[in-house]
């Protein structure tokens, strides 16, 4: 499997860094299967850090030995389980380290609004679905602990 994390700076050892922010799955070290929502994110962070240069740090790893050896939480997609653990990690209340690696949609910004209006209780839980289900959804996998963390490898980081 092929992994990407977009930074200000390039990452050739990730570390499991306490987030200044609640993020979809809580504290880890968090990679994306698709390049361009990595070199995105890249660019928005450098700008928004006003340091460094937007790096994509690439990484490889054997999910078949990964997820064999770990503790695993995967989403398929937006689902009830899904909405309700992303609206937990981003209330702040962060998700443990009882999995090693937690896969799943990504919540980026076209979701936030639907996530906040179901947190204010606008939207049910089954509307909010519906509506998140529609979205363009792209992959992310957080690694949530060392062990996780011991079966990605390095491959290149590329300057954008």
């Amino acid at each position: 499997m092929i992994l990407y994390h977009g930074s200000n700076t390039m990452v050739e050892t990730p570390e499991l860094v306490k987030q200044t922010r609640a993020l979809d799955f809580g504290n880890g070290f968090y990679t994306t299967t698709n390049r361009v929502q990595a070199e995105l994110f890249a660019k928005r962070v450098t700008a928004f850090r006003k340091a460094g240069k937007p790096y994509l740090s690439i990484y490889e790893m054997d999910e078949k030995i990964a997820f064999s050896e770990c503790n695993l939480l995967r989403f398929d997609g937006p689902n009830e389980f899904w909405l309700n653990y992303v609206a937990n990690c981003r209330q702040g209340n962060q998700s443990s380290t009882e999995y090693d690696f937690v896969y799943g949609p990504i919540a980026d910004d076209d979701m936030k609004l639907t996530i906040n209006l179901y947190l204010s209780g606008v939207y049910s839980t089954k509307e909010a679905i519906e509506r998140l289900k529609v979205k363009n959804t792209f992959q992310q996998l957080v690694f949530k602990t060392e062990k996780a963390l011991s079966f990605i490898r390095f491959q290149q980081g590329v300057l954008l």
